[in-house]
């Protein structure tokens, strides 16, 4: 096994189990204000230090990965599968309904990709289901792109010819004798995707129009800390390193896969 494959699985591996566990190993609820015990530096009491409400950093950053898990994963699910699809028909079919669809795609293509999702997301009101829905909206082009031109030299393999000879519906070849041939580019796609997801993510919700208050999340943390960084710098440097790792965590599993594949998004 590739040791970015390793690595990363193991690091992301230790991302979902104190997701899982988070009730249980959080020392504090991640929500209850305490007036007493405003703005502590890093103890024994609070390893992370508490904010200026009094809340535990540690603890939130803890049940925070819960959400930003769920960000990255189901940020990347919505577009994959749509894109996968789109870009299945589009290079099986070819002709008037492959320029039907490239040409959607290169109109999503001429917008940057964080304006265009701050703008759904702006009419769509804030709130994960916002955020989600941008996503599959913004997101799905590149997953289209790479499976279609995938399916593109699939099609004229001779697998494929066999498939048709025997009289097997569109449907069939596409989905059952093309499609679980042309994924892996995808897959390693999809992990690194995650990374640009969770940090769109926590953009968002450092702007205000992702996660809201008082749920704790990497982005809001971020963004909470950031008029006392010079006072109590431990409040954004905390949630801020877990970004990194995690973001680290699912660059070493792209790389892992793309070694283990073959392939490289």
């Amino acid at each position: 096994m590739p040791l970015p494959l390793l690595a990363g699985g193991s690091l992301l591996l230790a991302f979902i189990v104190v997701a899982l566990l988070a009730p249980v190993i959080a020392p504090y609820d991640p929500i209850v204000q305490d007036g007493t015990a405003r703005l502590v530096a890093p103890s024994l009491a609070h390893p992370f230090g508490t904010d200026n409400y009094g809340r535990d950093i540690l603890s939130r950053v803890i049940y925070a990965t819960r959400i930003d898990l769920q960000l990255a994963f189901l940020g990347v699910a919505f577009p994959f599968l749509i894109g996968t699809a789109i870009g299945t028909v589009a290079g099986y079919f070819g002709g008037l309904v492959d320029t039907l669809l490239m040409r959607l795609v290169d109109i999503i293509l001429a917008f940057p990709f964080l304006v265009l999702m701050l703008a759904i997301i702006t009419v769509l009101g804030p709130g994960l289901k916002s955020f989600y829905v941008a996503m599959a909206l913004v997101g799905w082009v590149s997953y289209a792109r790479l499976v279609r031109a995938e399916i593109l030299i699939l099609k004229s393999s001779d697998f494929a010819l066999a498939a048709r000879s025997l009289g097997y519906g569109h449907a069939r070849i596409m989905f059952r004798h093309l499609l679980p041939n042309a994924l892996s580019g995808s897959i390693v796609f999809a992990m690194s995707d995650c990374v640009l997801v969770l940090l769109a993510g926590a953009s968002i919700s450092y702007l205000g129009l992702g996660v809201q208050p008082p749920s704790a999340e990497w982005g809001i943390m971020v963004a909470e800390g950031q008029g006392f960084i010079t006072q109590a710098g431990w409040i954004s440097a905390f949630p801020g390193l877990a970004i990194v790792a995690l973001a680290f965590a699912f660059s070493l599993l792209a790389d892992g896969l793309g070694e283990k594949l073959g392939a490289r998004p």
